[in-house]
């Protein structure tokens, strides 16, 4: 019996060691991560060096004033309806953008190729950088801010629901081909029945990265809580600051547990 376990073990193929293909990989991303260390000056010392005086404002953060919270509820509205407004437009918007964006739902080649150019243009910048634009272009406050998510929301929905209609089955399309139905009820009839239930999770997805982003936009002009926490920041109020993260985290995770809730029941 031992003697056949050792010839088994003596047949069997050695594990092969690591490729050079992947250790030239492994020594070039190593590389890379000096020389960008280097190309910024990284260092860990500011972090020593300042630990005193950035104690003295951990200090004041683990000491929130929770009656500052409910000193700006309208505030807390402004974001929350910036996020459902920016969520409804740019998810509905989405849809369209990605019936063209899909070669299964836009047969025009030429077309389909300036959509989806478009649509990367759209991705390329942050939702940082359009709330930024749109300031300028229409003033501080939520409109810049509803603006900024909806463009942020359109290449997000567009481009996640586009995938999902490539994977569609083929057969209600080729029934729907068969019964010479055209491009707009191919896509009523054959489509949307089968991309609705990822659709409307991808909805309940982006309202929650929505009531994220809110704030972030919320500090560069867009409006909401994002706008308080910029004054209290250059006020010094830290501890203001430290109740409103708070708070944040608290919806944050409240709209998470509400969208899985959802998600279960409705998709």
């Amino acid at each position: 019996m031992s003697a056949t376990a050792t010839d088994a073990s003596a047949l069997r193929p050695r594990k092969p060691g690591p490729s050079g293909v992947l250790i030239a990989g492994l020594a070039a991303v190593a590389a890379f991560t000096v020389w960008a260390a280097i190309q910024i000056e990284f260092t860990l010392a500011p972090l020593i060096t300042n630990f005193t005086n950035g104690w003295e404002i951990i200090q004041e953060f683990l000491t929130p004033n929770w009656s500052f919270i409910f000193r700006v509820w309208e505030a807390w509205v402004e974001t929350v309806a910036i996020a459902i407004v920016a969520t409804f437009v740019g998810v509905l918007v989405g849809l369209i953008f990605a019936t063209m964006a899909s070669r299964v739902t836009n047969r025009s080649n030429w077309f389909y190729r300036v959509v989806k150019v478009a649509l990367s243009m759209v991705r390329s910048l942050p939702d940082i950088a359009y709330v930024l634009i749109f300031v300028a272009l229409v003033g501080v406050g939520s409109l810049a801010g509803i603006l900024a998510l909806i463009m942020f929301n359109i290449g997000i929905a567009a481009k996640l629901t586009a995938e999902t209609i490539d994977a569609v089955d083929q057969g209600p399309l080729e029934a729907a081909d068969a019964s010479g139905s055209g491009t707009i009820s191919r896509t009523r009839w054959a489509v949307l029945p089968q991309i609705m239930p990822n659709y409307l999770s991808y909805c309940l997805y982006i309202f929650e990265l929505n009531i994220r982003a809110s704030v972030v936009i919320g500090v560069a002009g867009g409006g909401g809580i994002g706008s308080v926490i910029d004054v209290q920041f250059s006020r010094f109020e830290y501890a203001n600051v430290s109740a409103i993260v708070v708070a944040i985290f608290v919806v944050v995770m409240a709209i998470d547990q509400l969208s899985q809730y959802l998600r279960r029941r409705f998709v």
